[in-house]
């Protein structure tokens, strides 16, 4: 993927995770849990710093190696992985289903981050 793909999926995910905090802030505590919005908030904090995160490295991906692009792309499905199965976990009795297969997902999500993150402290590393 070009790093124009990566700029515009860390703006989605920037968007995406502003109009959800404040579905969360706003409309969400009169039909879930305390307890609910705080795992979804959860989300929403993750989601946000990792889409900040992709854009600056999005728009400075030419001073990084071709490793970099693993970076984004497992850094993109963790924040799909951890945040929107938090989402889901946490709206699964408003929508009246059992999304609790879900569960290992979030954990793995958060491994995946970890990986993109790891993984550019490598490159960084080694181009420097």
């Amino acid at each position: 993927m070009k790093s124009d793909t990566f700029i515009k999926i860390a703006i989605f995910f920037g968007m995406t995770g502003i109009i959800l905090g404040a579905l969360a802030a706003h409309t969400l505590s009169d039909f879930i849990s305390t307890e609910k919005i705080t795992s979804f908030q959860t989300g929403v904090k993750y989601q946000i710093f990792n889409s900040l995160f992709l854009l600056i490295i999005s728009l400075n991906i030419k001073k990084f190696n071709n490793k970099i692009t693993y970076s984004l792309k497992f850094i993109t499905l963790g924040i799909i992985f951890f945040s929107f199965s938090i989402y889901a976990l946490s709206l699964q009795e408003l929508i009246n289903e059992d999304l609790s297969f879900l569960g290992p997902i979030t954990p793995l999500g958060g491994l995946l981050i970890i990986i993109g993150w790891f993984n550019i402290f490598f490159a960084i590393k080694k181009n420097h």
